[in-house]
Order: C-alpha cells, then sequence, then structure tokens
C-alpha cells in the first residue's frame, strides 16, 4: 500500500499510514485541494492569463495601476533632467538640430526600455532590442544627409552611427567648437541619449518596482542624468551653455522629485496625509523660490565660470594630428628647385597677380631647422591642429582685406600640406567620401590646412579664403608687435644678434626695426640655389652652421630658405613674434586663367604680427644673381707643418648641395606581394564578436538552469522535490515565452499551459491534442499537490516519475514553438515557478494541516 499513494490517479491516495489510520485525514486534505482547484477555475474564468508573465501582464490591480502610475512618472521627470543635461551639447556643435538628434535619441531609448519591461525580455534581448531600434531610427535623427528618402538608413549612415559612437567623443575634443562636421558628429547628443534614457526606462519599469520604492532606491535614478551633466559640462567649452538656468533647473526639478516622492506618511489617515501635502506644497515652493533667487545672484555676480577655474577636456586632449611626424617643409626646399624646378605641380584657377600659396608655416627652431611645433609646446601656434568640417574658423588675429575662391588641380605634387591663400574660411574636396573628409585638420593660428590622408595627383579641391590686409609703413608707425606666445628658440648663433643690433642702429619703432632687418638682407646678399648654372655654390640648409656661414663669407649667399630663416631668427632675437612661411609664387598668373604653378616657382618668406592688424609678409630674399666674382676669394693654401699629417680631402662642388626627399611616405611595397585585406578582418571581428557574447551568454544561463535543476532535485524533503519539479515545469514553459497565471492553483495552470499549448501546436504543427496535453499536465499537478498535502513523505520512486514527466512536458512544449521562442529560452532563466512565495506559504499551512488531521487520525 505504501507505493500506491501517487502511483494513481491522485483522486484517492493511499499508503500514509498503512494500517489505514490516516485515511480520513488524507480525505479532508484532498478535498481542500479540490476546494482550492475550483477556486482556481473560476478565478481563471475572470482574468485573462494570455499576458501575465511574471505578473506584468493581464489586468492589474488598483494597486498595481498606482504602482504603473508612479513608474512612469518617475521616468517622465528623469527624461526631464536628461533634457536639461543634453542642452550641453549646445556650445560644440553648430545650430539646433543636435538637439532634435538627443531627443531622438532619448524616446528611442526609453521605448526600448519599456518594451523590455512589457514583453518580459532578458538583458541580452534588451541589448540587441535596443541597438536595432538604435541603427533603424538614428539614421533621420542623426544622420539625415545620408539618409535614402529622409528617413531609411543607408550603409553611410549605419557606419556613421558606429563611428560617430566609439570615435565621435575623440573627434568632438579636437574639434574647433562649435562644429558642423563631420556629419557623424550628431550620433554624440543621440548615443547619449538614447544610452541613458534606455538605462533610466529600465530602472525605473524594471528595477525599481520589484523593492520597497524607499527613497534610497528611487534616487538611483538620477544617477544616468547626473553623469551625463558632468560629461557634456568636461565635453564643452570655457563659454558653457546657460549654465546657472541649467543647473537651478535640474536641482530644483531633482530636489521637487525626490521630495514628493518620499514614502514617508503613506500609511498616515486621510487627516494627517492632508497636512502632510499642505506642507510638501509649502517646501517647493521654499525650495523653487530659493533656487531662483540664488540663480538670479549668481548670474548677476557671474556671468559665465572664469576659464581658469573650469576643466574641459579640449584644453588638455591632444589633437590626433601631429606634424613632428612628419619632416619639416623647409627642409625639402632645395628638392623642388633641384628636382622639381620644371614639374607642374598645382594647376590653380582663381589667383591674382601678386597672390602667393601658403603650403606649411613654421615657428620653432631647434638649431637645425625651422619646423612646425608639435602639439606638446604650451602654445597657439603651428602645431594646434583641430579637426574641421567644410567651415573653417576665422584667425584671432586677422583683418579681411578681400576674398578668393581657388579651383587646385594637384598634378606632380604629393603630401599632407594644402596649397591656398590667406586664411581659408571653406574648403571642398571634389568627389570624396566620408573618411578622406574627415582627415582634414586646420590651424587657425597659422591659417594651414593639412589633410591626413594626403594629397595625390588627381586630387581635386576648390579653396575659399579671407586675403589679409597689408596696411602702409606709415601706417603701422604706432602699432606695437601683437603680443602671441612663440615657442623657444635653440641654439641661435651669436653672429645673428650681432649683425641685428647693427642693421636696426637707426630704426625707431618696430616696424622700423623690422623693415631695416628686411632691406639689409635683401640689398647686401645675393641669390643662389646652388645650382650648376649658379655662378658660385650655396650650401643647402638653414642650420646654426648654415646660419653662421651666411653672414661670416664674404659675400651673403643663399636663398629664400637661408635669408627667411636668417630674417626671422634675427626678429625674435629682436623681442618680437616671427614665423617662417613656405609657399609658392608663381610669376605667370593672368587673372581669368588657370595658372601652372610649378617647382622652381618655390619660396619663402617671414610674418611678424602686428596688434589690431595681422600678419604681415617681409620678403628678404634679394633678387641680385650675378655675384661679383673678384670679390669672392679663391681658397687659400696652407703652409702644412713638419708633422706627419693625414690627407686633406677637399669636399666636391656638389656634395655642397643637400638632397631632401618631401617625400616621407613609406616605400611602396612590391606589386606581387599579397596583403590580407583589411576588411576582412574588419567583419570577421565584427561577426565574430555578437556570437562569441551570446555563446558566452548561453553558457552562464546553461550553468545556472543546472544549478537550479540540481538544488531542486537535491531538497531534502521529499515533497520538496515533488514541488521542485512542478518549479521545473512552470519554469520551462515561462523560459518557452508561455504566459503563467498569477496566483493560480497548479490545477488551474496547468489547465492554461494546456490551453496555450493546443492552440501554440495547431499553429505550428498541428499534431498535438488538446485532451492528451491537458491530461498530462493536470496529472502532474495533482501529483505534486498530493506530495505536498498528503501528510507523508513522498516515495523516492514516485518523485522520479514526477521529475521524468515534468522534464517530458517541458521537451513537449519546446517542440510545439518556434526557432526564435527556443532560442530566446536558452538566453533568460525564469524565477515563475520559484518565487511564488505566496503559494509555497498556502502549501506549508495545508501541509502542516494535512499532517495534524493525519496525526490525530491516527491517535
Amino acid at each position: 500500500m505504501s507505493g500506491q499513494g501517487m502511483s494513481g490517479q491522485g483522486s484517492n491516495p493511499q499508503g500514509a499510514n498503512p494500517q489505514g489510520a490516516a485515511e480520513p485525514g488524507l480525505r479532508d486534505g484532498l478535498a481542500d485541494t479540490a476546494t482550492a482547484t475550483r477556486r482556481g477555475a473560476r478565478r481563471d474564468a475572470r482574468r485573462a492569463t494570455s499576458r501575465s508573465s511574471r505578473g506584468w501582464g493581464g489586468p492589474r490591480s488598483g494597486l498595481a495601476a498606482s504602482a504603473d502610475r508612479r513608474s512612469l512618472i518617475d521616468l517622465g521627470v528623469v527624461s526631464l533632467l536628461l533634457a536639461i543635461a543634453l542642452l550641453g551639447f549646445a556650445p560644440v556643435l553648430v545650430g539646433g538640430w543636435f538637439l532634435v538628434a538627443a531627443v531622438v535619441g532619448l524616446l528611442v531609448g526609453v521605448a526600448a526600455g519599456w518594451l523590455s519591461r512589457v514583453l518580459g525580455l532578458s538583458a541580452i534581448l534588451t541589448a540587441l532590442l535596443a541597438l536595432v531600434l538604435y541603427f533603424l531610427l538614428g539614421t533621420p535623427a542623426a544622420i539625415p544627409g545620408q539618409a535614402i528618402l529622409g528617413v531609411l538608413p543607408s550603409l553611410g549612415s549605419l557606419r556613421g552611427l558606429a563611428v560617430g559612437a566609439v570615435f565621435g567623443w575623440r573627434d568632438v575634443l579636437t574639434l574647433s567648437a562649435p562644429a558642423a562636421a563631420p556629419d557623424y558628429l550628431l550620433v554624440l547628443p543621440y548615443v547619449s541619449a538614447w544610452l541613458t534614457g534606455l538605462v533610466t526606462a529600465v530602472l525605473a519599469l524594471r528595477w525599481v518596482p520589484r523593492g520597497s520604492r524607499s527613497l534610497g532606491r528611487v534616487s538611483v535614478l538620477l544617477i544616468a542624468p547626473v553623469v551625463l551633466y558632468i560629461v557634456t559640462v568636461v565635453l564643452g567649452t570655457d563659454d558653457p551653455f546657460l549654465a546657472a538656468v541649467r543647473g537651478t533647473a535640474f536641482a530644483v526639478v531633482a530636489l521637487v522629485w525626490l521630495g514628493w516622492r518620499n514614502p514617508f506618511g503613506r500609511n498616515a489617515s486621510l487627516q494627517d496625509r492632508s497636512t502632510l501635502a499642505r506642507r510638501k506644497l509649502v517646501g517647493t515652493a521654499v525650495i523653487v523660490a530659493a533656487a531662483v533667487a540664488a540663480g538670479a545672484v549668481g548670474t548677476a555676480a557671474v556671468e559665465a565660470p572664469v576659464a581658469e577655474s573650469r576643466f574641459v577636456l579640449r584644453e588638455v586632449v591632444q589633437p590626433p594630428f601631429d606634424p613632428v611626424d612628419y619632416p619639416s617643409p623647409l627642409a625639402g626646399f632645395r628638392n623642388y628647385t633641384a628636382d622639381l624646378d620644371e614639374t607642374i605641380l598645382f594647376t590653380v584657377d582663381g589667383l591674382v597677380p601678386g597672390d602667393q600659396l601658403r603650403l606649411a608655416t613654421m615657428d620653432t627652431y631647434t638649431g637645425r631647422l625651422w619646423d612646425v611645433a608639435g602639439v606638446d609646446v604650451a602654445t597657439n601656434g603651428s602645431g594646434s591642429f583641430r579637426l574641421v568640417g567644410g567651415e573653417f574658423p576665422e584667425p584671432d588675429l586677422f583683418t579681411r582685406a578681400d576674398e578668393r575662391s581657388l579651383d587646385v588641380t594637384v598634378q606632380g605634387y604629393t603630401g599632407v600640406w594644402l596649397p591656398g591663400v590667406g586664411a581659408p574660411s571653406r574648403l571642398e574636396l571634389a568627389g570624396a567620401d566620408t573618411e578622406r573628409t574627415e582627415s582634414v585638420r586646420f590651424n587657425a593660428a597659422t591659417s594651414t590646412t593639412v589633410l591626413m590622408s594626403r594629397l595625390s595627383e588627381g586630387d581635386e579641391y576648390t579653396l575659399t579664403s579671407g586675403m589679409q590686409a597689408v596696411p602702409s609703413d606709415d601706417a603701422l608707425q604706432s602699432v606695437e608687435p601683437a603680443q602671441i606666445a612663440m615657442p623657444p628658440i635653440v641654439d641661435s648663433p651669436d653672429v645673428v644678434t650681432a649683425k641685428m643690433a647693427e642693421y636696426i642702429a637707426d630704426a625707431q619703432t618696430p616696424i622700423e626695426q623690422v623693415r631695416a632687418i628686411e632691406t639689409a638682407l635683401h640689398t647686401n646678399g645675393f641669390l643662389s640655389h646652388g645650382l650648376a648654372s649658379d655662378s658660385v655654390p650655396s650650401r643647402a640648409g638653414h642650420g646654426a652652421d648654415r646660419i653662421e656661414e651666411l653672414f661670416t663669407r664674404n659675400q651673403m649667399i643663399g636663398d629664400q630658405e637661408q635669408f627667411a630663416a636668417a630674417m626671422a631668427l634675427m626678429v625674435r632675437q629682436l623681442g618680437f613674434p616671427a614665423r617662417v612661411v613656405m609657399g609658392f609664387a608663381p610669376e605667370n598668373i593672368v587673372e581669368g586663367q588657370p595658372t601652372e604653378v610649378m617647382g622652381g616657382d618655390v619660396t619663402a618668406w617671414v610674418e611678424v604680427p602686428f596688434e589690431g592688424v595681422g600678419w604681415i609678409p617681409f620678403y628678404p630674399t634679394p633678387d641680385e644673381t650675378e655675384i661679383p666674382q673678384d670679390q669672392n676669394p679663391k681658397p687659400q693654401t696652407e703652409p702644412q707643418p713638419q708633422v706627419r699629417q693625414p690627407p686633406r680631402v677637399e669636399k666636391k662642388q656638389e656634395d655642397l648641395l643637400t638632397s631632401v626627399d618631401t617625400d616621407d611616405g613609406e616605400d611602396e611595397e612590391k606589386d606581387d606581394a599579397f596583403v590580407f585585406p583589411a576588411w576582412i578582418a574588419h567583419t570577421a571581428i565584427g561577426v565574430a564578436t555578437p556570437l562569441l557574447i551570446l555563446g558566452l551568454w548561453m553558457l552562464v544561463i546553461a550553468l545556472l538552469k543546472s544549478a537550479r535543476r540540481r538544488r531542486r532535485r537535491r531538497a531534502a524533503e521529499g515533497h520538496e522535490r515533488a514541488v521542485g519539479a512542478w518549479d521545473e515545469l512552470v519554469d520551462g514553459h515561462a523560459e518557452l515565452g508561455f504566459a503563467v497565471p498569477p496566483n493560480q492553483t497548479r490545477i488551474a495552470t496547468a489547465s492554461s499551459f494546456a490551453a496555450q499549448r493546443s492552440r501554440r501546436s495547431r499553429d505550428h504543427e498541428g499534431a498535438a491534442t488538446d485532451p492528451a496535453v491537458m491530461r498530462s499536465l493536470r496529472d502532474i499537478a495533482a501529483r505534486a499537490d498530493e506530495a505536498v498535502f498528503a501528510g507523508g513523505e513522498a516515495p523516492v520512486g514516485d518523485v522520479d516519475v514526477l521529475w521524468q514527466g515534468a522534464r517530458r512536458e517541458v521537451a513537449a512544449a519546446g517542440r510545439g514553438v518556434g526557432w526564435w521562442r527556443r532560442l530566446r529560452s536558452r538566453l533568460r532563466i525564469s524565477r515563475a515557478g520559484g518565487s511564488r512565495s505566496s503559494r509555497a506559504v498556502t502549501d506549508g499551512r495545508r501541509r502542516r494541516g494535512a499532517e495534524r488531521r493525519v496525526a490525530a487520525g491516527s491517535s
């Protein structure tokens, strides 16, 4: 008899007592079970159980509805705080479209969190849903220029959404604020709002309602807005956007919301609640008034934070383009005159006679050469290159006199430096893709532009520039040189200082002193490029030894490289800022016709800044090429001492020429060498990474499910192992997407599962029959009830049969659904079976009642 209690159909259990003494108590326990079953069936008739996963779907009680309203209010308030924080992007992005991108990103993130709550998605599925919505809806909001028909995503926009989210943070720090390009910069407010909105929605709708809703728990929702507010401040500029107004509004909204969300007095009487409500209204009014007063006083006292007291990352982050990585353009000066003299480098349309093309500007001297200062030099000079789009910022020290629009076609030139005139204000690369456009860097202080992807033959671009006004010397008599921080001069020869003092002996004003240096070099020197056609040799270079040789020989012989370098050193020794500019001065300019710029047109000049005017050019290179032969002494033979000396080696004339290669790129690979395409590796990484994450997540979930199943099967009591089998069945169905009826008996839950499985089976396969599924599930439910309420210890064999039946039904349910739900079941872990605490209490109470009745019948 002892082995028949669970082997029957559950309607007449036996075996609790071998002598049958417990039979009356057992009948009472089963009667209670039947009563509970009938009540559950009637409750099922009144409730819809089609969507009630974890108690989130289906009809809700007044308390649950109230909780939902509180969650939506929390979400609305925190979204308002996020919107206030997102306004911090205004100083670094041009126009107001960034606000549209931010609002759309916030809505997309909140929608993903809400769908996650409604559908009961796991963490990995929530992340996948959020990413799909991010890329699907991000194109018209963040990159509308690359959308198909204005709204549909394209390959370019999808790339921009990915690149902007990863690299946009770096680019915005090196961009001249406010910036309008590259176009993926609008992804920054979009992705920021999307991420913070998603986190806030998940916390407000799923995490906060599960707890006690204490003030500390609710305050966690403020983490995302506070972090976003700080991020926009750090990424901003020294001149923030409505700092006092935004800060006051943020603090007021947060404090008022926390005050009203305080659960204190929730269980008070109606009279006490009315008193507390009046106090909260008064407190809210006081907080708002105090905040408005403090904001008004603070705004009146200090219009904006002092630059020195405001920390922004753009002041400490180095730009990605470091000119030190490239050779000094002036070092390759002789390469143009010797090797590229008759080579057409560019064809420029739009030049006016007298125009000079600027190639590079150098303001630091190392003792070996003039170079572009590196980004580690504390200066606003030639090393401060920043990412720009089509529009360029105007220099701080600049007086516009005219405007030029040049159409440049590159032919024999290769390099990173873009030739231009004046102060560029707009650049358009013909036929350039997004990646090439994003490689443009600009230095507003020196009006120099570089293309990190390098110019090559066939490239075309249009450059619009403003031309610097050059006043007369009379107009500059009372103007002082501008006070501009410049890099230090290293190893300047002493002869430079001596010659400078000699040249300016009779000059009084700064413009007279600078002009005296220019005139002395121009009139006393002779021009020679060191070519075979020149009458005398002229060594290349402008290091300290070459500059000293320029002044110590009987005649000053050199070209623009030496004379510009020498004059800049003299002006710097005089105490004025100065820099060397290398470029091209074509002589065959005909207005209205394209101009061919050749290597022989290379030149260099000096610029000195004057306060309120701008950088004024000076041209110290002489025009005279006929050097008097009698004043160029021949080398004399030196007497040799009696001591035996090593043979004297005379340098040949061609050894005096220094060949400098301007092509700093790496040697080209052989044509037949196979190079593994980088896009294949990137594609493989992009595909393998999500699959690896998915596989790791599935492994973790499988381990957790195995531990849960092992814990349930190894419970101490037999009835606990039987209940564990039922919970395993419930969890298995919930993970497959079946709705679990809340607060129902096992029989009612089994009936609900059977109905849902029958509908799904007809949709997918049509093989399962409703009566068979119903009988099997109700039988397992009845056996579980019998093990709990019979009052005795459930036999081990019957518990094993119950576990086998539960596993079999879960497997059958899995075969009746689609592959997507089966995949989801492997990615999520349900607690629907193990978290029904109220049923566990009821089961325990009824089991103890059954045991007492059995004990009473036995006595």
